[in-house]
Order: C-alpha cells, then structure tokens, then sequence
C-alpha cells in the first residue's frame, strides 16, 4: 500500500470517528425527535463508511457484507422512524 493511501486512510477514519462521536451528541441532546432520526441517519451512514474504509484497509471482503447489511437495516429503520413521526404509527 502506498504511503498516500495509509495517510488518506488513516486520515478519513479519523474524521469518520469524529462524524460518529457528534452524531452520537446530537442524537442524545437532541431537543427534537426530528433532530434524533436524522442524527441516528447520520449516524448509521457513519458506521457503514467507516467499515468500507476498514475493509480497504484490511482488503478483506467480510466488511462490505456488513456495510450493505447496515446500509439496508438503516434505510428500513428510517422508513419506520419517518412514518412514525408523520402518523404516529408505523403499523397500520
């Protein structure tokens, strides 16, 4: 691996971990319900960008496979948040 990419790597981890840890401040102090689903977004699209970079680092396949798993859990979690909020139910 060349030395440019360590430190792009090394280097987008590091905001990658800065962007989970103010998601997850906001999404705790949060005035608003609102202000939680969209820092819990955040939050998941995070995590699911920081196991891509883990798995280029490492090159090994396993972290895509539990990236798209987040990415399809966080999107139906989104869903069901979104329609809670606007209808106060998710099943109807």
């Amino acid at each position: 691996m060349s030395a440019v990419l360590e430190w792009a790597i090394n280097l987008s981890l590091f905001m990658l971990s800065l962007a989970i840890a103010f998601a997850a401040v906001r999404l705790l102090r949060g005035p608003t319900a609102q202000d939680r689903v969209v820092a819990l977004d955040s939050l998941y699209i995070s995590g699911m960008l920081l196991l891509l970079v883990l798995g280029i680092h490492f090159g090994h396949h396993l972290y895509f496979d539990v990236a798209l798993l987040i990415a399809l859990f966080g999107f139906a979690g989104s869903v069901a948040m979104a329609k809670f909020l606007l209808r106060g139910e998710v099943i109807e």
